[in-house]
């Protein structure tokens, strides 16, 4: 896939020659003016705390200082990153279950496996006490409104 790419890109740059064919030529513009690449003198050095590089584009923690630019832009991302991304999924996957859901599905199992090795029913109809239950006499229940 990366070839039929680079071939499409390739006969795109020969403008009409087919792709098979080898494009050899590059076109680099160059520039005529001689003050474009002028060294910094002693003088503006001084002028200047800072002395900006030519073709420095800043990761856009410090636009003056690349030093500080770089060292912040490295730290973010290590913390972000590392810290954060990795260790954070490594504790979060790893952690203990908070709810037991996992402990109430075995539990479940277990019981269910009990229950058909004794020949009861897999749910117990009687699972509370029915003597325990007090239930509302008819008098509560006539005055009562049943919302469905």
């Amino acid at each position: 896939m990366a070839y039929l790419m680079r071939a499409c890109t390739l006969g795109l740059r020969c403008r009409g020659t087919s792709p098979i064919s080898s494009c050899s030529q590059r076109f680099i513009s160059t520039s005529g003016k001689n003050n474009e690449t002028a060294p910094v003198t002693a003088a503006e050095k001084v002028q200047t705390s800072v002395v900006e590089e030519k073709n420095w584009m800043s990761y856009g923690f410090d636009f003056k200082d690349r030093a500080t630019d770089r060292n912040v832009m490295h730290s973010t991302f290590f913390t972000s990153v590392t810290l954060c991304l990795v260790f954070g999924t490594f504790i979060f996957m790893y952690a203990p279950d908070p709810a037991l859901h996992n402990w109430a599905q075995r539990e479940a199992f277990l019981e269910l496996r009990r229950r058909e090795q004794l020949g009861l029913p897999l749910i117990d109809r009687n699972l509370v006490d029915p003597a325990k239950i007090e239930l509302p006499s008819e008098e509560v229940l006539v005055e009562t409104e049943i919302v469905i």
